[in-house]
């Protein structure tokens, strides 16, 4: 009985039959026990120096999710709805704990020990929405990272402090999760990763700023991993398709995306999951399905995406003959992995083949309160993903963008392009304040998104144009007549 989700009151006719077990977080002591097992089972083939490491990252660990969990300023409220943590994610720091590769962490028990604090950064941090509460989890970070007193403070978190695996792969490497060299580097596999899916799929005009390749880095490191679904929230414009599918490029998979019309119902929505599980289970292709809230037209679309979040199947998403035929085609790798010649057992094989291969990004956007009903009535968007943030740009990631679009215009000098860029990112925040006053005053919402910023830009280059051919043609009256005059005279 989910107590975020669903009615609060339950009926005593039904209470007086049944004897309540309510489940707790576990104490310290046991999920020190359990996770220490788990995690020393992956870096007892380090080296000693990284072994001498597991009890400490579990302590930390166990510090830092403690109390975050029970502060109450974590606690879930109506704007920060989606502030739920539980074991999951204590168990999403060990996971990825263990993506990292022995043969590459030989004497590097620093990087190590950064690796733990990128976790709780991606894990925790990712999903916070105010300035005081990530100032808050900061102080958690920091009492966790006392266990860690052979190295400094700063050091730890120096940055920048990112962890991918598709960069050693880019360099003709064995895929390994490692940290990057420096921004300069990521953004030059990056841009060249954007240049070959220009060229091999579709023209996708991005501009790689900071924030832009951090999230690339993010999105990545979730879909990479098995069962690994994510949910980026951010207001319209700020880029979540686009650097979904570009990060599902890079990690070779292939993406889908539904069409959905007026005459879009459930039972097609039902056929293209059937074409997804095939793929998925059958064909063994890694899979991202991107799904937008502009597509859900009908909230019951949404019970299905659950049921994938959650236990990784629909009921009754294939007749009996079609799972029958699935089974056939799956039993030969089945038998290969072990499994045996029953139904049952070729079934969970496939069921664990598709959810693996399988991996959801929601795309969904914070206005309104459209997000929030839905994520208390199917748990699973919040429960079963994790989630990526898309704050407002920073000043910075605006000159940039500005800069970009810019280039493409002929100024007299690159001072005056630097100036405008300059001023479009000063327009843009300008109107962000005033925002900010306009709800103070009237209790109404007006939202200043990226699009509105590219839509600037554009204007202001359509406008240019426009303003200089009228000068030219000026110029061309004020020559013919002149040399009509000219004529005349002579």
């Amino acid at each position: 009985m989910n107590p975020k989700s669903g009615s609060f009151y339950v009926d005593p006719r039904l209470t007086r039959h049944l004897t309540l077990f309510a489940c707790l977080t576990a104490e310290k002591d046991i999920l020190a026990t359990i996770y220490y097992q788990i995690l020393d089972s992956h870096l007892c083939t380090f080296d000693a120096k990284c072994q001498a490491l597991t009890q400490r990252i579990i302590n930390a660990t166990t510090i830092t999710f403690t109390q975050l969990a029970n502060s109450p300023q974590f606690m879930p409220t109506a704007k920060k709805f989606h502030y739920q943590f539980n074991l999951r994610d204590f168990s999403k720091i060990i996971q990825n704990m263990m993506q990292a590769n022995p043969a590459h962490y030989r004497g590097r028990d620093l990087d190590l020990a950064r690796l733990w604090v990128h976790e709780c950064m991606r894990i925790f941090d990712d999903r916070l929405i105010f300035d005081e509460d990530r100032e808050m989890f900061m102080n958690f970070l920091k009492n966790g990272l006392k266990e860690f007193n052979e190295y400094k403070e700063e050091v730890l978190l120096e940055g920048p402090l990112c962890y991918t695996s598709f960069v050693s792969a880019a360099e003709g490497h064995e895929k390994s999760y490692l940290p990057i060299k420096s921004l300069d580097h990521l953004r030059g596999v990056l841009e060249q990763k954007l240049a070959d899916y220009n060229d091999n799929v579709s023209s996708m005009n991005l501009v790689l700023f900071d924030q832009a390749m951090e999230h690339i880095c993010r999105i990545s490191r979730i879909i990479d991993l098995p069962v690994g679904n994510a949910l980026l929230v951010g207001v319209g414009g700020s880029g979540k398709q686009s650097l979904a599918k570009l990060s599902s490029y890079i990690l070779g998979y292939d993406i889908i995306r539904i069409i959905v019309t007026t005459n879009y119902t459930m039972n097609d929505l039902k056929t293209d999951i059937q074409g997804m599980y095939m793929k998925a289970g059958v064909t063994g292709s890694q899979i991202l399905f991107i799904l937008t809230d502009g597509q859900i037209t009908n909230d019951k679309f949404l019970v299905y995406i659950n049921d994938i979040l959650s236990s990784g199947w629909i009921p009754e998403l294939f007749a009996k003959d079609e799972i029958d035929g699935i089974l056939g085609k799956v039993r030969a790798e089945a038998k290969q992995a072990g499994y045996l010649d029953t139904p049952d057992q070729l079934f969970e094989f496939f069921l664990s083949k598709a959810r693996k291969n399988l991996h959801l990004a929601l795309c969904f956007s914070p206005v309104g309160d459209a997000f929030r009903f839905r994520a208390r009535k199917f748990p699973g968007i919040i429960n079963c993903t994790s989630i990526d943030w898309f704050h407002d740009w920073p000043r910075n990631a605006l000159i940039d963008v500005a800069n970009r679009f810019l280039s493409e215009i002929d100024f007299p000098n690159d001072d005056i392009r630097f100036q405008v860029g300059q001023h479009m990112a000063d327009v843009h925040l300008s109107i962000t304040a005033a925002n900010n006053d306009f709800l103070r005053m009237e209790r109404r919402f007006n939202y200043t998104t990226p699009t509105s910023y590219l839509e600037l830009i554009s204007f202001y280059r359509m406008l240019l144009d426009k303003k200089r051919d009228k000068i030219t043609d000026q110029i061309d009256r004020l020559e013919i007549g002149l040399s009509i005059m000219k004529a005349t005279i002579e």
